[in-house]
């Protein structure tokens, strides 16, 4: 039986343990089976339905399209990531991240499902957008840690969180997806202790255009 033969909710919504979240999670489930396999150009929503085990119409109704599918699947990313980890220190902390990017990023499943995803970010701007929408929510999360480390006077005042941690995934992901070199813990935590070098420089501060400082 289609996990949607008896779905009552209004198409588009989720409630939490009923079928229009089972109808998600085995959609996106699907879809990232997918792009493990094929990458994002082979994602075909009627190949999605099948491996799914729901109805074509549904599909099409609710995602409308392969991206409309990846926007999904990085917003379920999103809000399924870890919290920000508390080790009592800064450095702790953006190592922690550091090796949570790494992590992510060389795991056998979610280090393609990542790679698909830029790859049709790069040619479609409603995937663009939701990767966006990814990033700026991881970002925000872990931020908390460099307020933190604001707050003890680890980092000086007037620094920008956001941009410490953008500091840290930053050349992980550079050597992810552009120059495509093997990444190691080693890259990660020196990631990290440069993203935390350049913050204690004062590099990372927050400053409006005219400030000459």
């Amino acid at each position: 039986m289609k996990l949607e033969s008896r779905l009552n909710a209004v198409p588009g919504t989720v409630r939490p343990g009923g079928r229009t979240a089972k109808v998600r999670a085995a959609v996106l489930e699907a879809t990232r089976n997918a792009l493990v396999d094929d990458g994002f150009h082979a994602l075909n929503l009627d190949r999605i339905a099948a491996a799914a085990d729901v109805g074509k119409t549904t599909v099409y109704r609710r995602w409308g399209s392969a991206t409309g599918l990846v926007a999904d699947l990085l917003r379920d990313m999103a809000e399924q990531s870890l919290p920000a980890a508390d080790t009592g220190s800064l450095e702790g902390d953006l190592r922690a991240n550091a090796r949570l990017v790494l992590d992510t990023l060389t795991d056998p499943r979610m280090g393609p499902v990542f790679a698909a995803v830029i790859a049709a970010a790069a040619c479609d701007e409603e995937c663009a957008e939701a990767l966006r929408g990814f990033y700026a929510t991881r970002l925000e999360t872990w931020a908390a840690v460099a307020e933190r480390g604001l707050a003890r006077g680890e980092i000086p005042a007037g620094t920008d969180p956001v941009e410490v941690l953008r500091a840290v995934s930053a050349p992980l992901y550079y050597r992810f997806a552009v120059s495509r070199e093997p990444l190691s813990p080693p890259d990660a935590d020196r990631a990290a202790a440069a993203a935390l070098a350049a913050a204690r420089a004062g590099a990372l501060r927050s400053q409006a255009p005219d400030d000459p400082g």
